[in-house]
């Protein structure tokens, strides 16, 4: 059994966005055991005096794809998964010592990529994962080229999304994933900026597909999260039991009253696009797909700002491909204007925790939840980019209970 107690703690309440000072933490096997004002003791615990530093939960990316070693999706699919695995090894490792413990997959990463994390086979946050994104012909998840005829879908293949039509493929693409360890369905239900032959203003399934799909999912106690970036893709999906909508870019007030009417959580993604726009050719994307970011750059500030203003609940998501996810962080800084420091904090912890169907598992710092920790240097509620220098500014960086940094004195 491996105890740690940390004394003299700032410890940052993400629910309240609040400071409890002066306070210990237990953690024991993993996890958040005890929370106080007064000192703890444990029998062969190791005492760590952090001196009046922040103690925080572990950050969760709700939107990555930690196999994306390149934009160029097309070319990822004829890549060896082997490889593909290796290099993902680097991206994981450096989104731990940015602070994510907990990060969402958003298609590509699988049972074998998580649990050699878990295994710390390969060093990174714990990844929740999709398997397949589920896209229809010519959709999102089609990588296939105007001349591109064969659809060829090994289940190793290390592409991001898998093509299914008709309510038998789609029912029986969402039960494979289930079947193989999935933690959430990801559906691509409208165009998008990295797909060869759709349109960002298109809606993708039909309905009855959607139903299907949500159906599989909410019955093995799962939920769904959908690729949109238009009102009338986001609005027709939320009615549905799809629970976060990625992007969501050319939303409306509709689409707000959606939001809250069902419960439902908005991912932004505002930081892919900003990188897309000023390095995404150089990193590997194709020329013409790139251009296409420009038809939601813009409106991607605007979406956050309305949101924000309706109240409606949002999760953190960077969506960063290839050698631009090192902008992971980014994210805080494209928000930060329009976002109270709390609530963009919340974002990132216990709110995502909340959206996965997680609530209390990771994202604060209270009994019960895992011991995911982040020693910071000085108050993130008053400056919430202290998030965006690590290197500066996370002194310690635990993940169940086990230091993947450790720079306390």
């Amino acid at each position: 059994m491996t105890t740690t107690i940390f004394t003299n703690a700032n410890v940052l309440d993400t629910r309240a966005g609040t400071i409890l000072p002066d306070h210990s933490v237990l953690v024991t096997d993993g996890k958040i055991t005890e929370v106080s004002q007064t000192p703890l003791k444990a029998d062969g615990a190791k005492v760590i005096d952090i001196k009046g530093r922040y103690l925080m939960p572990g950050l969760c990316d709700g939107h990555v794809h930690v196999t994306a070693i390149t934009p160029d999706f097309p070319m990822l699919k004829r890549l060896s998964p082997f490889y593909v695995a290796a290099r993902s090894g680097d991206l994981l490792r450096d989104m731990l010592m940015r602070g994510f413990t907990t990060v969402r997959d958003a298609g590509g990463a699988d049972y074998g990529l998580s649990r050699a994390v878990d295994e710390d086979k390969l060093i990174g946050p714990r990844v929740l994962f999709c398997g397949h994104a589920l896209s229809q012909t010519g959709g999102h998840g089609d990588m296939r080229g105007v001349g591109d005829h064969d659809l060829d879908q090994c289940f190793c293949c290390a592409g991001l999304g898998l093509v299914c039509d008709g309510i038998p493929e789609v029912r029986r693409a969402a039960r494979d994933e289930i079947r193989k360890g999935a933690t959430h369905i990801k559906i691509m239900a409208s165009g998008g900026v990295s797909s060869p032959t759709d349109r960002i203003d298109s809606t993708q399934f039909a309905l009855d597909e959607i139903d299907a799909i949500v159906e599989e999912a909410t019955a093995a106690n799962l939920h769904v999260m959908a690729h949109a970036y238009t009102a009338r893709a986001i609005n027709r999906l939320l009615s549905r039991g799809v629970r976060t909508i990625e992007h969501g870019n050319l939303m409306d007030e509709q689409s707000c009253e959606a939001f809250l009417k069902y419960g439902a959580f908005l991912t932004p993604t505002l930081a892919t696009y900003n990188a897309l726009a000023s390095e995404g050719v150089e990193a590997g994307m194709a020329p013409e797909l790139q251009m296409k970011v420009y038809d939601v750059l813009d409106a991607g500030a605007r979406a956050l700002e309305m949101a924000q203003n309706a109240g409606v609940r949002m999760i953190y998501g960077s969506d960063l491909l290839g050698s631009m996810q090192r902008h992971q962080l980014n994210e805080f800084n494209l928000r930060k204007d329009v976002v109270p420091a709390a609530e963009l904090i919340r974002a990132a912890t216990c709110t995502a925790a909340e959206a996965f169907l997680r609530d209390g598992e990771f994202g604060v710092v209270e009994q019960g939840a895992r011991a995911d920790l982040l020693v910071v240097e000085s108050n993130p509620l008053e400056d919430v980019t202290v998030l965006t220098e690590p290197e500066k500014n996370l002194t310690a960086i635990m993940k169940e209970g086990k230091f993947y940094k450790n720079l306390l004195p």
